[in-house]
């Protein structure tokens, strides 16, 4: 009962312009986002026991873009980051994702992304919601990123150049984040790209013991210091690609950082009496 009323407490403070039914502009619901935020924390806390660090690096309000890399087969990293948010940051802020069109295809997954804040990665809807001061939460490696297999899961496929220009129009800085973990999760040994045309999705990631089940991996997530490029979004494909390559190497930090973190925290493990 505490841990649900502290919930809602914190959805209370989102600092978002919901009418006398709870409702933004957006279509976000304050009681999607609470049955979420429920379900989210017990995994956050409980199953993966989430680490988070540098939450500071993220502004506490205004428009800001989370850009970070994708694993874990099911995209479990994304739920971890949007609860995140919610949990280690005062106030607590909703990052939004720019999601897969597939999942608008089926009615239960659409209406509870619609409703907790999580379109469909158009361009449009994007800069609408960073013009109106919102949280992004992006992964320029889109779907080929969960595609990672287990001994490629610290690595970080081509990223897509939209978001850099995305953010030199709106004048949005990049927060860059490392998520660890995921690949370990869900290890993925197998993507089943036939099976996943015939149910609606990019692929099935397949794992030794068959079904894309997480298992209860410590997870991590680190945010670092934001980048702010200066432009107008036109700039010639060179200068956004380099840009774009400047991200990539800060995330690739941040994911090196993490994992020697992690492995110095297995070795003291392995130590101790």
């Amino acid at each position: 009962m505490a841990l649900s009323d502290g919930l809602e407490a914190r959805v209370d403070r989102l600092e978002l312009p919901f009418n006398e039914y709870g409702v933004d502009p957006y279509g976000i619901s304050k009681k999607h986002v609470r049955d979420a935020l429920r379900l989210f924390t017990l995994i956050y806390r409980y199953y993966f026991r989430v680490r988070c660090h540098g939450i500071h690096h993220i502004p506490a309000r205004g428009r800001g873009m989370l850009v970070g890399n994708h694993s874990g087969g099911v995209a479990v990293d994304g739920a971890m980051v949007l609860t995140s948010t919610m949990l280690e940051m005062d106030p607590p802020r909703l990052s939004q994702g720019m999601v897969e069109r597939f999942l608008h295809k089926f009615p239960v997954s659409s209406l509870w992304a619609s409703r907790t804040g999580q379109f469909t990665g158009l361009p449009e809807h994007a800069k609408r919601l960073l013009e109106d001061d919102r949280l992004l939460m992006i992964f320029p490696e889109g779907a080929r990123g969960t595609a990672k297999l287990y001994p490629d899961r610290y690595s970080l496929v081509d990223f897509g150049t939209g978001f850099v220009r995305l953010a030199l129009q709106t004048r949005s800085p990049i927060i860059p984040f490392a998520f660890l973990g995921g690949g370990s999760a869900i290890p993925t040994v197998f993507n089943a790209y036939t099976l996943g045309k015939l149910l609606g999705v990019p692929y099935i990631p397949l794992t030794p013991y068959l079904l894309p089940l997480p298992l209860p991996v410590q997870l991590e997530i680190h945010y670092g210091e934001p980048l702010v490029f200066h432009g107008t979004g036109d700039e010639d494909d060179h200068v956004i690609e380099g840009y774009v390559a400047k991200v990539k190497e800060r995330i690739a930090g941040l994911i090196e950082l993490g994992r020697a973190g992690r492995q110095h925290r297995g070795l003291a493990r392995k130590l101790l009496p």
